[in-house]
């Protein structure tokens, strides 16, 4: 299958405005290549983010989510990436729960010098989510609206 008629999974990626974003923009800068398939989202802190926004792209057709943030201890806000963490671990398993494939949810710490990681951390999310194919569950079918 070409590159062209292989399946382009949409992705929504919440980012950490001061570590996630700026690893995104240093590897944009770098001209670093990665797919283009995601949306980044800039937020204040991965710890005052609620699970409602991941809840909310998967049901506005997402295929997959990306949530990224300050490395453990590195919080600009102190502790919100733990709590970010922990929140999060429950909420991939309710989404498995209810049938969506764990692997649709990444999460991954990436601190703004970290270019080639932002670069391989794409990739690897983009691939993870490609395998599985276009989402159906959650997904919300625009056409029944009335």
């Amino acid at each position: 299958m070409s590159e062209e008629n292989q399946f382009q999974p949409r992705i929504a990626a919440f980012f950490c405005n001061w570590c996630t974003y700026g690893g995104a923009d240093l590897a944009g800068v770098s001209r670093l290549q990665y797919p283009p398939n995601f949306r980044a989202i800039r937020i204040p802190c991965t710890g005052r983010m609620s699970p409602k926004f991941i809840l909310q792209a998967f049901r506005q057709g997402a295929d997959g989510v990306w949530v990224s943030g300050c490395h453990p201890g590195d919080c600009h806000y102190i502790a919100g990436n733990m709590y970010a963490r922990r929140r999060f671990t429950i909420l991939k398993n309710l989404l498995e729960y209810v049938g969506i494939e764990p692997n649709r949810l990444h999460f991954s710490w990436i601190s703004s010098a970290e270019a080639t990681k932002f670069q391989q951390t794409a990739i690897e999310v983009i691939e993870s989510v490609r395998a599985l194919g276009p989402a159906t569950r959650m997904v919300k079918d625009i056409r029944r609206v009335a």
